[in-house]
């Protein structure tokens, strides 16, 4: 009987789950928040899906802030971090495991040996109920670590502690001030790509060479994986709608690095696999609408505001975030309520 890759995956997340599942939980908070001295900080998120990786910027943008003195190393997995993170310039060392472990087990294990090459002032596990994110943190060398154990005291003290771009942000605030830190008030991080101004004039370019007029444009994502991907039948019901609603703007698509579309290429669109190409595009655009997926957290982080549908994934852990972002979920939103808070949107613009 062949085993599926998604099997093979399930299967090793479940050990993974049962390794660590006791990390960090007899890790006591000890030492004072005045001994603190942070000049090297590991932040760990060892997943290569673009979206997890963008969700971690906002915890990037925080350490920065706190410890202005400070570099950062991250422990990711796959290549493209180093486009992501391009120009954050206090990022000092990238750990990047292979995507995939098996084929290149000798560069995963070196990965994972480099978290002992040096001592940190300061590890930070991004994410709530990541394994390997558990491990990292263990294995690292540091008295000072944040294991971002789910906190249920958190969950009630802040709407918004579930979601994964804030989650990381709390834990870390909670940490600091458990070992002295004053309360720190400050509005979280938004998603950040740190697009450059030739970056950002590329794309005003890009999306004037494919639309040929000064109108504002909607563009669309209509792919996703598996059970969050909508039907091309929603996808051309949803686009008649949007292009009788509003007239005077242009709707491109975005393709996705497959190169398919749910519209059958029948609108203008536009096809990068660089990233910071995309978010340049992105950039110039008024609205996007997505499925949830990893191009909606480019968009966010590219500062466009952002429109996720979500019928599966959870809303209050992945929704887009940025400060004109929304998430709707279309099994108890029709199109008339997504279209009008839409039209709110781009009157704004």
């Amino acid at each position: 009987m062949k085993v599926s890759k998604k099997n093979i995956n399930a299967v090793r997340r479940s050990v993974m789950r049962n390794l660590t599942k006791n990390i960090g939980k007899s890790h006591l908070v000890t030492g004072n928040y005045k001994d603190l001295v942070v000049r090297k900080v590991l932040i760990t998120r060892p997943n290569h899906r673009l979206g997890n990786l963008m969700i971690i910027t906002p915890l990037i943008q925080e350490v920065h802030a706190l410890f202005p003195n400070s570099k950062i190393d991250l422990f990711v997995k796959g290549g493209v971090s180093p486009s992501i993170f391009k120009n954050y310039s206090y990022i000092d060392r990238i750990i990047q495991l292979p995507k995939r472990p098996f084929n290149n087990l000798f560069q995963y294990l070196r990965g994972w040996a480099l978290l002992k090459s040096r001592k940190y002032d300061l590890v930070i596990n991004s994410t709530t109920g990541s394994s390997s994110g558990r491990l990292s943190t263990s294995l690292a060398r540091s008295q000072y670590k944040v294991f971002s154990d789910f906190n249920e005291d958190l969950s009630g003290k802040y709407s918004d502690y579930r979601h994964l771009a804030k989650n990381s942000i709390y834990n870390l605030r909670d940490y600091l001030i458990k070992i002295g830190s004053e309360d720190i008030t400050a509005a979280i991080p938004e998603l950040d790509l740190k697009l450059d101004q030739s970056e950002i004039l590329a794309g005003k370019e890009k999306l004037h060479n494919l639309v040929q007029n000064s109108k504002n444009t909607i563009c669309l994502f209509t792919n996703a994986t598996g059970e969050k991907c909508y039907s091309e039948e929603w996808w051309e019901e949803f686009y008649d709608q949007l292009k009788h609603n509003f007239p005077n703007y242009n709707i491109v698509e975005l393709l996705p690095v497959e190169n398919v579309s749910k519209l059958n290429f029948k609108i203008p669109h536009f096809y990068s696999k660089d990233i910071r190409e995309m978010g340049g595009f992105l950039n110039n655009v008024s609205l996007f609408i997505a499925a949830d997926n990893g191009v909606m957290h480019l968009a966010s982080a590219s500062g466009v505001p952002t429109v996720g549908l979500f019928s599966v994934s959870s809303e209050e852990v992945y929704a887009p975030y940025n400060g004109e972002s929304f998430s709707v979920n279309t099994n108890h939103t029709d199109n008339d309520t997504i279209l009008r808070l839409i039209d709110v949107i781009l009157e704004k613009r």
